[in-house]
C-alpha cells in the first residue's frame, strides 16, 4: 500500500517578518560572514532567540577531516546546551549560501544531522521550536516545528 507523506511550511517574504524575526535574520547573515569554510565555500549562520529574550548565533567550522566539521546550526544549539541548559530555544533562523555569492535566493535548509540534533533539542524542552530558513536573499520559509522538516523522526521513545 503506498501512502503519502506532507509536510507544512509556510512562505513568507522578508517584508512580513515580525521584528524579532528581523533581527534573527540580521543576525544570521551576520554569523554567516565567520563561517570558516575553505573547503565547500557554502557559508552558513545561525541566530537563536531563547525564551529569556537571548540571541544565540553560530556559523559552520569546517576541517579537512570533513567529519570533524560541524554545521552552523549545531554550532549554536551545542553552544546554547552548554551555557543556557534549561532556557528553551523559540525560534532558529538560518541562512546560507556560497561565500563568493552577495545574492543566493534558495532556501538553506537544516541538513539532516542538524535535523536530528534539533528534534533532540525540541524534546528535551518538550516544546516546538520555529525555524525558519532562506537564502542571502529571497523567500523566506518557516516550518513550526522540526518535526515539519523530519517527519519519520527517530527520538529516545525508541530506546
Amino acid at each position: 500500500m503506498e501512502k503519502e507523506l506532507r509536510i507544512k511550511f509556510s512562505q513568507i517574504e522578508r517584508n512580513e517578518l515580525s521584528d524579532i524575526e528581523k533581527t534573527l535574520h540580521e543576525a544570521a547573515i551576520n554569523a554567516r560572514k565567520n563561517a570558516y569554510a575553505p573547503y565547500s565555500h557554502f557559508n552558513v549562520g545561525c541566530a537563536v532567540l531563547l525564551e529569556n529574550g537571548e540571541i544565540v548565533t553560530g556559523n559552520n567550522q569546517e576541517n579537512a577531516a570533513y567529519p570533524s566539521g560541524l554545521c552552523a546550526e549545531r554550532v549554536t544549539v551545542f553552544n546554547i546546551g552548554a551555557n543556557y541548559p534549561n532556557v528553551k530555544i523559540k525560534k532558529l533562523y538560518v541562512i546560507g549560501g556560497p561565500s563568493r555569492e552577495e545574492t543566493f535566493t534558495t532556501p538553506t535548509p537544516p541538513c539532516g544531522a542538524c535535523r536530528q540534533s534539533l528534534l533532540e533539542y525540541e524534546t528535551k524542552q518538550n516544546e516546538p521550536i520555529e525555524i525558519y530558513f532562506s537564502g542571502i536573499d529571497g523567500a523566506v520559509y518557516k516550518c513550526d516545528s522540526i518535526k515539519d522538516l523530519l517527519p519519520f523522526s527517530f527520538d529516545a521513545s525508541f530506546l
